[in-house]
């Protein structure tokens, strides 16, 4: 009898962990067991250190490292990143409040600094992202939000790529995927358009 329910646990368990582990393995590289010899994929960069401290970035390719002082410490993705930015409320330059959320297009040019120079770049970027958007919402009217997006969308990437610079990363394009209105706002719009 007990061995029957923990079967059926452990069942329903199983494939929520396999789903876990997949889409951990999907947006996290792994770090590799330390070998003499070492192959790296095309568009990742190891970071190695040699006894804790930073000693090179493995190319892509064959690599000879030393067993014991040499440690491959990060393994970071060289190809294009989509970060998903979060539902966010933001207030215009007219006191109207914007639910908006967008994805954020980045990569990174300097695996050295994206190591050692945040500890989260993701979190990071996305933090950024969010006040970014926040602030640049605050400097215009509820009118121009709908006709200025893309102008928006230039001036969030220039601000992105200002602050992300010392993180070893360049923001490629900001998107905005909703703006949602409150809701006596959209009908006040709509009996407006009506009349």
């Amino acid at each position: 009898m007990f061995s029957r329910s923990l079967a059926r646990t452990v069942l329903q368990i199983k494939p929520l962990n396999n789903a876990w582990k997949q889409a951990a393995l999907k947006h996290k590289s792994y770090t590799p067991i330390n070998t003499v010899v070492m192959f790296v994929p095309q568009q990742e960069a190891w970071i190695v250190e040699r006894m804790g401290k930073f000693h090179r970035i493995l190319e892509p390719g064959l690599n000879i490292l030393i067993p014991i002082a040499d440690r491959v410490k990060y393994v970071q993705s060289l190809k294009e990143i989509a970060v998903d930015i979060p539902k966010q409320s933001a207030i215009t330059s007219d006191n109207v409040t914007l639910s908006i959320d967008g994805v954020l297009y980045l990569r990174i040019v300097d695996p050295y600094l994206t190591s050692y120079g945040v500890e989260d770049p993701e979190f990071a970027i996305t933090q950024l992202a969010q006040t970014t958007m926040r602030s640049e919402l605050g400097k215009i009217s509820l009118d121009k939000v709908f006709r200025e997006r893309e102008s928006l969308n230039v001036s969030m990437v220039e601000s992105i790529n200002k602050a992300s610079e010392a993180w070893g990363m360049t923001c490629l394009r900001y998107e905005i995927r909703d703006i949602k209105l409150p809701q006596r706002v959209q009908e006040a719009m709509q009996m407006q358009v009506e009349a």
